[in-house]
């Protein structure tokens, strides 16, 4: 595969700095998703390149690339979303946007409260746009929890072995190590290690047609991408129960009624 020159005006090097004082905040308060996109910024260096010269070499690749689709346009659009058959991997993502009340265009204005080159004119850019937006997809397609620090930090793990970046790596492991402590158990952490396993077994996800993958029944996209039940995640779901799971949260800690542990949330876009 040949490799691509850098981002332009870029350093190539990982501002390590930035992301122990961001994931300091991050596990002190995992509703602070910025300090996600903080993370990624100062360690995901080359990865952009890499992946982008990933896609370009696949068969779908160079006219996925050359039609540029901005995704979070489409995911924004009621129309668009409303589309879906029932039983595809579109209307499980307009089930996930209506229990969660995420949406694609909160996703984007969180990724931007931090100064970044993600809304340059550059395919790269434009490449990093595209796992940003997809990243609620992929949490329909492997079946973690978007309101739930066990599930943002397995799909983390997932997403390190899928499209690379030490940031990703640092966020699920940091997760991980913490919830020994918190919930004096290995089931979070070897949810997390599961996901990054299942990550490496999937088919590579970013190399999808997304405006089709929404359309294909999702046991059927599920089987032809790779993508395996996660049982130890559900396992740890089942015995740590939705406090534990979610330990990250101090702010809905504080609002929940007679919570024995910390309520759900969300640590990761």
């Amino acid at each position: 595969m040949a490799k691509l020159p850098p981002f332009p005006g870029t350093t190539g090097r990982r501002d390590w700095r930035t992301a122990f004082d961001a994931i300091k905040k991050l596990l002190a308060n995992g509703d602070d998703t910025t300090q996600v996109f903080r993370i990624m910024r100062a360690l995901n260096v080359g990865n952009a390149p890499m992946n982008y010269a990933r896609l370009i070499a696949t068969e779908q690749g160079g006219r996925i690339a050359y039609d540029r689709v901005e995704l979070a346009q489409r995911f924004s659009d009621p129309a668009f979303v409303a589309s879906f058959a029932p039983g595809t991997v579109g209307a499980a993502y307009r089930n996930f946007l209506e229990t969660t009340g995420y949406s694609a265009d909160g996703l984007v204005e969180v990724s931007r409260l931090e100064p970044s080159e993600d809304d340059l004119a550059h395919p790269y850019a434009w490449f990093g746009r595209r796992v940003r937006d997809t990243h609620d997809i992929w949490h329909v397609l492997t079946g973690y929890k978007a309101d739930e620090s066990m599930g943002e930090a397995a799909l983390v793990a997932f997403s390190y072995a899928q499209v690379g970046g030490l940031g990703w790596a640092l966020i699920g492991s940091a997760a991980a190590l913490k919830s020994i402590r918190v919930t004096g158990s290995r089931l979070f952490a070897k949810a997390v290690w599961e996901g990054y396993r299942n990550g490496r077994k999937a088919k590579w996800i970013s190399g999808e047609d997304y405006l089709s993958l929404l359309h294909e029944p999702l046991d059927a996209a599920r089987a032809r991408l790779g993508i395996v039940i996660p049982v130890a995640y559900l396992r740890a779901q089942r015995e740590l129960g939705p406090a534990l799971a979610s330990y990250l949260s101090t702010q809905k800690a504080a609002t929940a009624p007679a919570a024995p542990a910390i309520a759900p949330e969300r640590i990761a876009a």
